[in-house]
């Protein structure tokens, strides 16, 4: 059974001092957010910033010719929307729901007026910006010179970090398009992660067996974005429900999965 939607689901908004949540709290709305769903399209004047409890979204650019490949995905630790306080307004990329669940969203105005006071949220919004930044270098770096089955458990991981199950519904398509790569590369690479014993794959499902196996085959770049988010928040107090945005676990040595 779901627990109750809260706020305190979401890392910036459990941060927050009780006074600058509550001024914010009347607004926050509870959406749904549907596998699939846009939340917006490349130069659309943002509205709203939101603010994810179980969703996941993909900020990711679609090419003329219709390749497109994911720079960052954000959920619980995070928010979108980061143009509206960076005083952009606009961005060229998208903004899709990765994983279906729910998110507050919180009118543009309204979180410019509380990010304008200069207080905590603003300091939380730049330094979780930082931390957003390093993530899509870090994919760009991987992307680059790291192999389809060390993205892959980069990828699981990183979703991993952000849901309460193991299982994800995620075909191999959309996987393969938010990494920029060809499905058959994904079929291989999640092939092998089978064989070893490390998930377990249906059509449109994927249930992580070992996280311990998928963490010995995972590239430097997974523990790069998680240890930096950790270190930009590890003052962070929470209200309640949550003890720290991220708990690093040492990673084994790197395993070879099946030929």
């Amino acid at each position: 059974m779901s627990l109750p939607s809260s706020p305190n689901q979401n890392h910036l908004l459990a941060a927050l001092p009780t006074a600058e949540f509550e001024r914010l709290a009347a607004h926050l709305e509870l959406v749904p957010m549907a596998l699939g769903e846009m939340l917006y399209e490349p130069g659309g004047q943002l509205q709203h910033a939101y603010f994810p409890t179980t969703a996941i979204v993909s900020l990711h650019y679609v090419m003329e010719s219709g390749a497109s490949a994911e720079s960052a995905g954000v959920g619980n630790e995070g928010v979108v929307g980061i143009s509206l306080f960076m005083g952009g307004d606009t961005t060229p990329s998208s903004a899709v729901v990765q994983t279906a669940g729910h998110a507050y969203r919180l009118e543009s105005q309204l979180l410019m007026r509380e990010f304008n006071r200069a207080g905590l949220l603003q300091r939380l919004l730049l330094r979780y910006t930082q931390a957003l930044i390093t993530q899509m270098t870090q994919a760009a770096v991987c992307n680059r010179h790291h192999s389809v089955e060390q993205q892959l458990c980069r990828w699981l991981l990183s979703t991993l970090d952000r849901i309460p199950s193991g299982e994800l519904v995620m075909t191999q398509e959309l996987i393969a398009n938010l990494l920029g790569v060809r499905r058959e590369g994904i079929t291989e690479a999640a092939g092998k992660l089978q064989q070893a014993g490390f998930i377990r794959y249906r059509r449109g499902h994927i249930a992580v067996l070992e996280r311990d196996g998928l963490e010995t085959c995972v590239c430097e770049c997974y523990a790069v974005v998680r240890k930096e988010l950790s270190r930009l928040l590890s003052d962070v107090q929470y209200r309640q429900g949550i003890s720290s945005v991220v708990q690093l676990r040492p990673t084994g040595l790197p395993r070879k999965l099946p030929a």
